[in-house]
């Protein structure tokens, strides 16, 4: 039996969004303001089918490898990714659109999990991309200098 995970929320952010998709769209930029992200480098030309190695935090404070893969490059639009290592392959997907002045962004994140990753890391799943979600804030203050 499958089990969706998902999570998604949206910031307004005071910089023109050319700037905005700039930082958001090269994940080089996670670490700071994604705090579990240990360690992050980009391997070839940003743009669909760019990777990324990536290392995250994981439970106990264990690192656990996370790369993932740009599967949609448009500029000042979108850009979307999926997991490429680890336990849990999410997609993500960020979109972005003039708003008040600014930039609003929305991030979005989901995985399905089955079988007993569904029963035993579901919980802990959600609470992962509830919290990378959460952080939008902190990319917002770090943009807008803050």
């Amino acid at each position: 039996m499958a089990k969706q995970v998902a999570a998604s929320g949206s910031v307004v952010i005071d910089r023109p969004i050319n700037e905005v998709f700039a930082f958001f769209s090269d994940a080089e930029n996670d670490p700071k303001w994604r705090s579990g992200v240990k360690s992050i480098r980009r391997l070839g030309e940003l743009g669909v089918g760019a990777q990324y190695e990536q290392t995250v935090t994981g439970p106990g404070g264990r690192s656990i490898p996370a790369d993932v893969k740009v599967t949609a490059f448009e500029p000042e639009s979108r850009v979307a990714f999926e997991a490429i290592s680890g336990p849990v392959r999410p997609h993500g997907e960020y979109r972005f659109e003039a708003a008040d002045g600014g930039t609003k962004v929305t991030f979005s994140l989901s995985a399905e999990l089955s079988g007993l990753k569904a029963l035993v890391m579901s919980g802990m799943v959600q609470k992962t991309m509830d919290s990378e979600i959460g952080a939008l804030p902190k990319a917002k203050a770090q943009l807008e200098g803050a």
